[in-house]
């Protein structure tokens, strides 16, 4: 499965190898940091009146607790999608190399392949208004597309992406752009992004470089099968739902996902 594109905004940037330059763990707080964690003790109050035993339960939070995923896009005019990703490094990945697991993690992560997305800021509005206007920002700074905030479209609701651990809520909208038209992204000054690459690729290429393995990012392989049924696209197929017979049409189910204009308009 070979990838599109790749675009290099900055050569010779590419993330070899990230060194430890001072473990901190020992000298923190809890509640101090990027990451905050709560260390609590708590109580289930059940509908009878009792009350479970004393449990401890720690929760991971971050600033603003939610993020926005932007599902960029380019629907040809011969219905070729082409998804636009991003691959950067993510420490927290890479970092597993120096831990023992029960199922031995071969892999080396120096970056990992994911849609764009980022973290809901104070200032960005409340409800729909503010999701695509995130949405917007994160397209500019991460990949370079001036996709106005109107142009994104919720693909379905939001989702916890580790309930167990952390409170974070992840949404999940669409946006269509050209890839001509794309510009260096603005970034957000973080050195974590600094060496970052787009990569563009077929939507089932994407989807089926999830499942394989080859993409191993949850919210990326969710965000690409939303999109599939916002555009009505079948990647096992490779059709859309318009080129199937007038019985197949009358019983698809977008489960939850709200469709995309004709094929034509959206082209």
């Amino acid at each position: 499965m070979e990838r599109l594109l790749v675009w290099h905004d900055r050569e010779g940037m590419r993330v070899q190898s990230i060194d430890i330059v001072e473990d901190r763990t020992a000298q923190s707080r809890c509640d101090e940091g990027f990451l905050k964690v709560s260390r609590l003790l708590l109580q289930n109050i059940y509908a009878d009146g009792s009350r479970s035993q004393t449990y401890a339960c720690d929760v991971v939070s971050r600033p603003g607790a939610d993020a926005v995923v932007a599902i960029l896009y380019e629907l040809g005019p011969d219905g070729e999608i082409t998804t636009v990703l991003r691959e950067a490094p993510r420490p927290p990945i890479y970092l597993r190399k120096f831990k023992r697991f029960e199922h031995p993690d071969p892999g080396e992560y120096p970056s990992i392949v994911e849609v764009v997305a980022g973290i809901v800021e104070e200032g960005d509005g409340a409800h729909a208004d503010g999701l695509r206007r995130r949405a917007s920002i994160e397209a500019r700074e991460e990949a370079g597309f001036d996709a106005p905030a109107d142009s994104f479209v919720a693909v379905g609701g939001e989702s916890f992406a580790s309930p167990g651990t952390s409170d974070e809520k992840v949404y999940f909208c669409a946006g269509p752009v050209r890839l001509e038209e794309r510009s260096t992204p603005s970034g957000d000054g973080s050195v974590m992004e600094e060496s970052a690459e787009l990569v563009l690729r077929s939507l089932a290429e994407a989807i089926e470089a999830c499942r394989t393995g080859e993409i191993p990012d949850m919210k990326t392989e969710v965000a690409l099968l939303r999109l599939a049924d916002h555009l009505g696209y079948i990647p096992q197929l490779g059709c859309f739902l318009e080129d199937l017979p007038a019985d197949l049409r009358a019983r698809y189910r977008r489960l939850g996902v709200v469709a995309r204009e004709s094929r034509e308009e959206a082209s």
